[in-house]
């Protein structure tokens, strides 16, 4: 599916919209017949704004979240990445091309871009930050392992 990033903010998105992103965010397997129910709706209403939330690019996908405790052994960090001049766009486009990349995140500050990295190993982290080092346009990174969540 061909997503048209332009839509997303031709889109006015009313309280309907938001509660079925929401209730996504909790359960995105949750049935549309569910969904259905808890918003009010038919379900054909809430096939159709669905379909419109993934072709207006207001939900890129859907996603699996684990326990904390059930990957002991990845290695999970922070990488703050300094990016050269009006190179984002370019530079977020390479970044989306590491899987390892679980979440990207632009910020003000020193640091132009925030991403989220999950590794099986160390030698696989070792590996992205090289990537993501060698990217042209990356002027300087900073990261940090995350030891646990409190």
């Amino acid at each position: 599916m061909k997503v048209d990033a332009s839509l997303a903010s031709k889109f006015v998105y009313d309280s309907l919209d938001r509660e079925l992103i929401s209730l996504l965010r909790h359960d995105g397997r949750a049935p549309l017949s569910k969904l259905a129910t808890i918003l009010k709706v038919s379900r054909g209403t809430v096939q159709n704004r669905l379909d419109r939330l993934l072709n207006s690019g207001a939900i890129l996908g859907f996603s699996v979240r684990v326990r904390e405790d059930y990957g002991l052994d990845t290695v999970r960090a922070l990488m703050m990445i300094e990016v050269a001049g009006r190179s984002t766009t370019q530079i977020i486009r390479q970044l989306r091309g590491i899987a390892e990349l679980v979440a990207l995140h632009t910020t003000n500050g020193s640091w132009d871009l925030i991403a989220e990295i999950q590794t099986g190993s160390l030698a696989e982290f070792d590996r992205v930050l090289r990537d993501v080092r060698m990217i042209d346009g990356v002027l300087n990174s900073e990261t940090s392992l995350i030891l646990s969540t409190v």
